[in-house]
């Protein structure tokens, strides 16, 4: 018998604060009496476990625990779905599905999520090939020609990833393997799996499973990048992408001298400045790739939002993107989605960043 669904917030509370607290044993405690009080294990997975592990993510960003927290919060989590799977108690599935290969995009390091999928995989029946974070593409799809997989299923949370998974994408379904992709970085509709020639999208777990039970055809016929986004042909992406590092130096010399407060960073604050100018640099680049401004104008969102609840006053980000502006003018696509950002930034309630363009 599985535990209510309306109970799910005592438990997942009740993790919350073990993993607050660094407390391992405790944490494992609650899955192990979550059990014994007739959970299943993948609604502890999916509707405790993975509730805990967002509310992780939200809590970081709003500058109410520290980096050190949150890594030491997921590790704890890590090792809870280990515990779990691996009880005495637990489930083991008898029956054969099939077999699949789930992996991180080459440079993913959120693999938690593609840890969700794996395991509720397996409690399904699935003989689950899980490859972790960052897998690169080659090894990826040597690892088709070795095991023949039903499909691969690739997750990616950083939609800066987006043309790594298009190359993951295109190379596994060469080779006869189809894709299925999910995570935050496809698109909360999973456009942009659809957009990158991904067999399917799936929003989570469950929504994975139900794909693969439904059934997948095996892709015939090779195709190309420029064949799913045929607007790279301009080579804005590929221009972008390749002056990243000119850009961003440029732009922070020249930051420099248009926001006066900055000649008194220290030169921690200096790295962090070109850290996140890079950021930038990237995001618009992803914008290009997959040829879509919000990809961009969200990403500005999130950050003047991360920076504010660290007290630091984003509109800095506006005199960035005039700036970065300045250095594209030859570019009509890239000079486009730089003048959406700031006015999505100016359009916000934030009055320093308003103040920018007064």
């Amino acid at each position: 018998m599985s535990g209510p669904r309306a109970s799910a917030a005592e438990p997942a509370e009740a993790l919350w604060l073990a993993v607050l607290d660094g407390d391992e044993y405790a944490a494992i405690e609650v899955v192990r009496a979550a059990l014994a009080d007739g959970w299943q294990e993948e609604d502890l997975l999916l509707d405790v476990v993975a509730a805990v592990q967002a509310r992780i993510g939200v809590e970081w960003a709003a500058d109410r625990i520290s980096v050190a927290q949150e890594h030491a919060a997921t590790a704890i989590n890590e090792r809870v779905i280990t515990a779990l799977v691996h009880h005495p108690a637990s489930t083991r599935p008898t029956a054969r599905r099939g077999r699949v290969t789930v992996s991180c995009v080459d440079g993913e390091w959120h693999a938690f999520p593609a840890r969700l999928v794996a395991e509720t995989l397996r409690l399904r029946g699935w003989q689950v090939d899980y490859l972790g974070a960052q897998t690169p593409t080659p090894h990826l799809v040597a690892h088709q020609h070795h095991t023949n997989s039903d499909a691969v299923l690739l997750s990616g949370s950083i939609p800066t990833h987006l043309p790594r998974a298009h190359t993951a994408i295109t190379a596994c379904r060469s080779v006869g393997v189809p894709v299925v992709a999910g995570g935050r970085a496809f698109g909360v509709d999973g456009r942009y799996a659809r957009a990158l020639g991904a067999d399917a999208w799936a929003p989570d777990a469950r929504g994975a499973a139900a794909v693969l039970e439904a059934g997948l055809a095996r892709p015939t016929g090779a195709r190309q990048a420029i064949d799913d986004l045929p607007h790279l042909a301009d080579q804005e992406y590929s221009m972008v992408a390749q002056s990243r590092g000119r850009l961003v130096k440029e732009t922070l010399t020249e930051l420099e001298r248009r926001f006066p407060p900055m000649r008194e960073y220290d030169e921690a604050q200096r790295e962090r400045t070109a850290e996140d100018l890079a950021h930038v640099v990237d995001f618009l680049a992803t914008a290009l790739y997959v040829d879509d401004v919000a990809v961009f104008t969200d990403f500005l969102g999130w950050t003047a939002d991360v920076l504010s609840a660290r007290s630091v006053p984003p509109h800095s980000l506006v005199t960035g993107l005039d700036i970065i502006g300045d250095h594209l003018h030859d570019f009509p696509r890239a000079l486009s989605i730089v003048r959406a950002g700031a006015a999505h930034l100016t359009g916000r309630t934030d009055p320093a960043v308003m103040d920018t363009v007064v």
